[in-house]
């Protein structure tokens, strides 16, 4: 199984997505990146002991052995698993007791004979099967295939300025709309490197840059037993704001700030004395308050490009060289999605009892908790 997608690049407005590869094993690929599962943190357990003396000499423990694979081709997963094991009847709440847990490569159990219900996931990939103890025999191990794969993101301004990770934010949503127009979030506040364990399939991702309004969408698609490494480039740059008596002078204090952008609309404000922002490529006007005086600043941001903007004391302020040419509407630019993918083969369909329900397999007393 080898480790990384193909190079895929989309371009929206004001950014390009990029999809990058290399040649690895998938273990060693999965084992590169800090990862994150978002599981529910659960104690683990190692064997089900029956309430009401139900236990007897003649129904001893037996050993369970479970594994997991990406893809049916692929290596036992040796990272990154979390298992659950559910009794079939749910209780008063409706929701299936949890037996027992474990966390890590390949499980282990100790079980009753008797009938379960094991989920396993990889971060937010999840498949659920029945399981049958036998009271006599050998039981055999249970192998699971999650068909899933990893995403990597990360981004840059402009060409090739990395972000430092603090100011950079990611969320991830399902690919297609519900009935309200809204996409489902499957995953919010992801950080940069870091390994998230998705479902095979395509995925809407919202990167943040800042607080402001350097926000960039792109659709990106993961594959099974493969690590997606995903570069956003954000049309966008950090202005540091000052209100000086002269050039190069100090900043003056107890001055309150608005952005406008060139149609007029103010995209971000603040009472600092020299503020910070993170703002997406274009032209804007900055306008400090200071006593009962205004002053403003017409400039320009340049994607990649942080820079200082002093607004002066006085009438005339100095301007950008092409602040002198009426504004103009940026081009955008939908440039077609280039993508190369190997053919995947579809994991083997069989016929099987009815499932529970997701809220069946929540655990008692988690209510409010995802346990993907």
């Amino acid at each position: 199984m080898s480790g990384i997608s193909s190079a895929r690049r989309l371009s929206a407005v004001f950014a390009i997505f990029a999809s990058l590869s290399t040649v690895a094993s998938a273990q060693d690929a999965f084992k590169e990146f800090k990862q994150l599962d978002g599981s529910v943190k659960m104690p683990k357990l190692n064997a089900f002991v029956a309430p009401n003396g139900e236990n007897s000499a003649s129904r001893t423990l037996r050993d369970v052995s479970l594994e997991a694979k990406l893809t049916p081709e692929s290596g036992t997963q040796q990272q990154g698993l979390s298992w659950y094991v559910f009794s079939p009847n749910a209780g008063a709440d409706g929701k299936l007791p949890l037996v027992a847990s474990s966390k890590g490569g390949s499980a282990s159990f100790h079980l009753l004979p008797g009938d379960y219900f094991v989920n396993v996931s990889f971060g937010r990939a999840g498949v659920t099967k029945k399981l049958s103890v036998p009271e006599t025999g050998d039981t055999q191990k249970q192998t699971m295939v999650l068909d899933a794969g990893g995403m990597v993101l990360n981004a840059v301004s402009g060409s090739d300025v990395r972000i430092p990770p603090a100011e950079l934010s990611f969320s991830i949503y399902s690919s297609e709309a519900k009935e309200d127009g809204e996409r489902g979030l499957v995953m919010a506040d992801v950080k940069p490197n870091t390994l998230v364990g998705l479902s095979a399939g395509t995925y809407h991702i919202v990167s943040e840059y800042g607080a402001v309004n350097a926000v960039i969408r792109a659709d990106i698609q993961v594959e099974a037993g493969k690590v997606t490494e995903a570069t956003i480039q954000h049309r966008a740059a950090k202005i540091t704001l000052k209100l000086v008596s002269d050039a190069g002078g100090e900043a003056i204090a107890d001055t309150a700030w608005s952005i406008l952008t060139s149609a007029g609309d103010i995209v971000g404000e603040s009472l600092s004395a020299f503020p910070t922002m993170v703002l997406a490529e274009g032209r804007y006007t900055a306008v400090a308050r200071n006593k009962d005086k205004i002053y403003q600043r017409d400039f320009t941001v340049v994607a990649g490009t942080n820079t200082d903007v002093e607004v002066l004391m006085k009438e005339q302020q100095p301007q950008d060289a092409d602040d002198q040419q009426p504004a103009q509407q940026l081009p955008i630019q939908m440039p077609q999605m280039r993508q190369s993918q190997t053919p995947q083969t579809q994991p083997a369909t069989s016929t099987q009892q009815p499932l529970p329900t997701y809220e069946q397999l929540t655990p008692a007393g988690g209510e409010g908790e995802s346990m993907d």
